[in-house]
C-alpha cells in the first residue's frame, strides 16, 4: 500500500504544493503592485485641500496591506521549508528504506519457512521408519521431539508474519501521521498569522470608515474659502478682465486683443448720434462683431432618430456655436439648413477664409442683437447633459423617480460617459 499508493500520491502532492507556492508568490507580487498604485493615487489626493485626509487614509491602507502581504510571503516560506522540502526528502529516502525492509522481511521469512519445511521432512522420515520396526518406543520418542520442533517453528513463523503485518501497518500510519503533523504545524502558524491580521485590521478599520463616512463634509479652511467667494464684495472668481496696456502680435494674446476691440466698439457706440441706443445695446453690438469660427465637413454624417445630433453631407459649412471641443464633439449650426446640433469634430476641418475676408473689418450692427455665444446652452431644449456620477444610492433613487415622466435624449453615436 505504501509503495503502490502512498508514495505516488505523495509525489503528486509535492508537485501541487510547488504550484501552490508559485500562485501565492504571484499573488504577492500582484498585490504589491496594486497597493503601490493605490499609494500613488493617495499622494494625488493628499495634495487636494478637500481630500487631504482621504489621501492619507489611502496611503495608510496601502502600507497596511503591503505589510500583511509581506507577512503572507514569509508564512509560505515556512510552508516550503516544513512541508515541501521535508516531503521531498522523505519520498527519496522512503523508497530505499521500504525496499530494504521488504527484502529483509522476505529473507527472514524464507529462512524460517525453510527450517519449518526441514523439520516437517524429518518428521515424515521418522514416521516411515517407525512403521514395522521392532523398537517402536524409540521412534515414538523421536517423533514426539520432531512434532514439538515443527509446532514450535510453525508458531514462530506465525508470530513473525503477525509482527511483520503489524510493522507494515505502523509504517503506513507513521507516514500519514507525519503528513498530518506537518500540516497541523503549518495550520497553527497560519492561524497565528490570521489572528495578527484580524487584530491589526480591526484597530485600523473604524478610523478609515469614519473619515470616508460623509462625502459632503469639507475642512474648515475650505469652508471659509467658499464662504469668502460667496460673500458679496469679495474677489470675483470670474469677471470682466482688465484691458491689456499694449497689444502684442502673439497668438497667446488673442483673448486680450478681442476684448480690446470690444471696448473700442463700446466707446464708438456710446459716442454715436443715436441717443436711443442704450449701453446694453452697445455691448450686444460689440459682441455681435465677433466672428464665429466655421468648419468644413470632410465626411458625411447622419443623425438618424437622435434630434440632438446634426446631419450633413461632405463639403457642407457649419458655424460653431461652442468653440471648445467636448470629448470629441462640437456644437454648431448648419449654414444651409440652419439646424443646430452636435457632430463629431473628426468629421470636419477648419474653414480657411479668403484673404479679402480676413482684411475686411465688419461694421457694427445698428440693431441690438444678443450674442449667441453668451447664451447658456443648457437652457436650450436640444442640449442634454449626462447625469452626475459618484452619487449615493438615495440620491440616485430620487433622480430616477423624478425622471420617470421625462424622456431623456442621449446621442446614439456617443459613449455614456462622454460630454457634454
Amino acid at each position: 500500500n505504501v509503495m503502490e499508493q502512498f508514495n505516488p500520491g505523495l509525489r503528486n502532492l509535492i508537485n501541487l504544493g510547488k504550484n501552490y507556492e508559485k500562485a501565492v508568490n504571484g499573488m504577492v507580487v500582484a498585490g504589491r503592485a496594486y497597493y503601490d498604485s493605490l499609494a500613488k493615487i493617495g499622494d494625488i489626493s493628499a495634495d487636494s485641500p478637500v481630500s487631504k485626509e482621504l489621501g492619507q487614509v489611502l496611503i495608510e491602507i496601502s502600507r497596511t496591506h503591503k505589510k500583511l502581504n509581506d507577512s503572507l510571503e514569509e508564512s509560505f516560506k515556512k510552508f516550503h521549508k516544513e512541508i515541501i522540502s521535508e516531503l521531498e526528502k522523505k519520498t527519496d529516502l522512503d523508497v530505499k528504506y521500504m525496499n530494504a525492509t521488504l527484502k529483509r522481511y522476505q529473507t527472514e521469512h524464507r529462512s524460517k519457512l525453510d527450517s519449518l519445511e526441514k523439520s516437517q521432512a524429518e518428521l515424515k522420515k521418522i514416521r516411515r521408519k517407525s512403521q514395522g520396526a521392532r523398537n517402536v518406543m524409540k521412534y515414538e520418542h523421536k517423533e514426539m521431539e520432531y512434532l514439538e520442533t515443527v509446532s514450535s517453528r510453525q508458531s514462530d513463523i506465525q508470530r513473525f508474519i503477525a509482527e511483520g503485518c503489524r510493522e507494515a501497518l505502523l509504517e503506513e500510519k507513521r507516514r500519514f501521521c507525519f503528513l498530518v503533523d506537518k500540516h497541523c504545524s503549518f495550520t497553527q502558524h497560519m492561524h497565528f498569522y490570521h489572528i495578527q491580521c484580524a487584530d491589526f485590521l480591526k484597530s485600523k478599520l473604524p478610523g478609515w470608515q469614519e473619515i470616508c463616512s460623509d462625502a459632503t463634509k469639507v475642512p474648515e479652511k475650505v469652508r471659509m474659502m467658499i464662504d469668502e467667494i460667496r460673500t458679496p464684495g469679495s474677489t470675483p472668481v470670474s469677471g470682466t478682465p482688465q484691458p491689456s496696456p499694449m497689444i502684442e502680435r502673439n497668438t497667446t494674446c488673442v483673448a486680450n486683443f478681442a476684448f480690446f476691440i470690444f471696448l473700442i466698439f463700446i466707446f464708438l457706440t456710446e459716442n454715436s448720434d443715436d441717443a436711443n441706443l442704450s449701453r446694453s445695446t452697445s455691448v450686444a453690438t460689440g459682441l455681435n462683431i465677433m466672428k464665429r469660427q466655421k468648419v468644413k465637413t470632410i465626411f458625411p454624417h447622419t443623425a438618424g432618430s437622435n434630434k440632438t445630433l446634426l446631419s450633413f453631407a461632405q463639403g457642407d459649412i457649419i458655424t460653431l456655436l461652442v468653440a471648445e471641443e467636448k470629448d470629441g464633439w462640437l456644437y454648431g449650426e448648419h449654414d444651409t439648413t440652419k439646424v443646430k446640433g452636435w457632430f463629431p469634430s473628426s468629421y470636419t476641418r477648419p474653414l480657411e477664409e479668403p484673404a479679402e475676408e480676413k482684411a475686411f473689418v465688419p461694421v457694427p450692427s445698428p440693431a441690438p442683437i444678443r450674442s449667441i455665444s453668451s447664451v447658456n446652452l443648457v437652457e436650450k431644449g436640444d442640449v442634454v447633459l449626462p447625469p452626475p456620477d459618484y452619487l449615493g444610492s438615495l440620491q440616485t433613487d430620487r433622480r430616477m423617480e423624478s425622471s420617470k415622466d421625462t424622456t431623456v435624449k442621449t446621442p446614439t453615436d456617443r459613449p455614456e460617459n462622454a460630454g457634454p
